[in-house]
């Protein structure tokens, strides 16, 4: 074999083996990238949206993410409960969603849409049919929208209306808060006005005679821990869903109250 064929030879193996390499690689990129469910302005998914009516002061306050008077919170009118398949237990609670009216031209109004953030959950009713008024029933996607967002993309008679919603990024102002509440070593901590991911699958808490301590989920974005902090500055380590950690020191000052509200650090939006 003369010298010239093999290192034909040679060259040719070289380039299969730094294509398959680099083939494999893209493969497991592209894999992991296309599983997150809390990427930013995610691809266009297919639901439907009713509507409700504050009659009362009280119905902006409460909610199954414990956020209270969503005012106050700085959430407002632009919120959502979510049917239990979008819900997650509570896990998306703080997540926003980008949605639009489709389909029907006699009730959507063209070229508008809505940013609304997470803050309910729609109870399933199985006394009625999905389509029947359960709409909030597996396996349904489903938004509950007050009427002050719906009507910004659909005429009030529209009823239960299609739409198309996507996961985007929270943009916030100020950073993120952490109201203290609870009584002797039982601290319960409410996480609101959380930018980026928006919604927060893990926290930790820090004294300064302790070392990173993790919270449980109480309920949406209530959570809690039994350690004695008491006459300890505070400090936050905050996960948001898409893996970014936020860590935020001596958030509490060392003479801090239960019901008092304190502001850290802010994620990226």
């Amino acid at each position: 074999m003369s010298a010239c064929l093999i290192q034909n030879l040679i060259l040719f193996l070289l380039t299969v083996a730094f294509t398959t390499l680099a083939s494999g690689h893209y493969s497991s990129s592209s894999s992991l990238a296309s599983s997150s469910s809390s990427s930013p302005s995610s691809e266009w998914r297919s639901a439907h949206a009713t509507y409700y009516a504050a009659s009362d002061p009280r119905d902006e306050v409460g909610g199954a993410c414990g956020y209270g008077d969503l005012k106050k919170s700085g959430y407002g009118m632009a919120t959502a409960g979510l049917s239990s398949v979008l819900f997650e237990r509570g896990q998306i609670c703080g997540a926003c969603f980008e949605v639009r009216c489709v389909e029907d031209l006699r009730w959507c109004i063209p070229g508008t849409s809505i940013i609304v953030t997470a803050t309910n959950f729609c109870v399933p009713n199985y006394g009625f049919t999905n389509e029947g008024g359960g709409h909030c029933n597996p396996p349904n996607s489903h938004f509950v929208l007050p009427i002050e967002a719906f009507e910004k993309i659909a005429i009030w008679k529209a009823g239960n209306m299609p739409i198309q919603y996507r996961r985007i990024k929270c943009r916030k102002e100020g950073g993120v808060r952490f109201t203290i509440d609870g009584s002797g070593i039982f601290i319960s901590v409410l996480i609101t006005n959380v930018a980026g991911a928006g919604d927060v699958m893990a926290v930790k808490i820090k004294g300064s005679k302790t070392g990173w301590l993790p919270l449980g989920r109480n309920w949406g974005q209530n959570w809690h821990i039994n350690a004695d902090l008491k006459n300890q500055p505070l400090s936050f380590e905050v996960t948001s869903s898409d893996g970014v950690a936020l860590t935020s020191y001596n958030v509490a000052p060392r003479n801090w109250n239960f019901g008092q509200t304190f502001e850290g650090k802010q994620f990226q939006s």
